[in-house]
Parts: C-alpha cells; sequence; structure tokens
C-alpha cells in the first residue's frame, strides 16, 4: 500500500496564535500516523512562487492522510489555522515504482 502525503505551502501572519495550531492539530497527527518529512527550514524557490513555509508529511496511507485532514481534531486546527496563515495544501498518494 502506497504512503500518503500532505504537501503544504504557508504564509504565517500571526506566529503566536500558529502555535496554538501546531499544538491544536497534534492529537490528529498522532493519531493517524502522520511522520513530518519538512517543517519549515530553509529552502530556495526554483521555479513559480513560494510561501515562507513548507510542510511535508507522510502518513501510512492516502487513505489515513484523508482522514486525518477530515477528523474533527485536525478541523478544530484548521479553523485556527485559517484565521492566522494562508496556505496552498495537497494530499497525494505515494509512488510504489
Amino acid at each position: 500500500m502506497a504512503k500518503g502525503y500532505w504537501i503544504a505551502h504557508v504564509d504565517v501572519r500571526d506566529p503566536e496564535r500558529y502555535k496554538d495550531y501546531v499544538a491544536t492539530a497534534k492529537p490528529a497527527f498522532e493519531r493517524y500516523g502522520a511522520r513530518f518529512l519538512a517543517r519549515g527550514g530553509t529552502y530556495e524557490v526554483m521555479e513559480g512562487s513560494g510561501r515562507s513555509r513548507n510542510v511535508v508529511i507522510e502518513f501510512p496511507s492516502m487513505q489515513a492522510a484523508i482522514d486525518c485532514y477530515n477528523s474533527p481534531e485536525y478541523q478544530a486546527a484548521k479553523a485556527i489555522r485559517v484565521t492566522v496563515a494562508d496556505a496552498d495544501m495537497v494530499i497525494i498518494d505515494g509512488f510504489e515504482g
């Protein structure tokens, strides 16, 4: 079974409140087996436009990634995030070939 991934590009407008989002999202990530592969850090935009924060999260499956996003725990965190940050996010199926 292929893993699932969240890829998010985020501009944080309120870093202090963003910490509340991170803390609120943590139970959902733990419940669905999330593993952070990239979380902030140094980056270079090679093409297109970039955002100030880039995150890649691995899940045991595509379904786990979707279920995490749709979970009540993550939706509570998202309600905070949308007030303090602008984000682009996709959930993708891992490549097994």
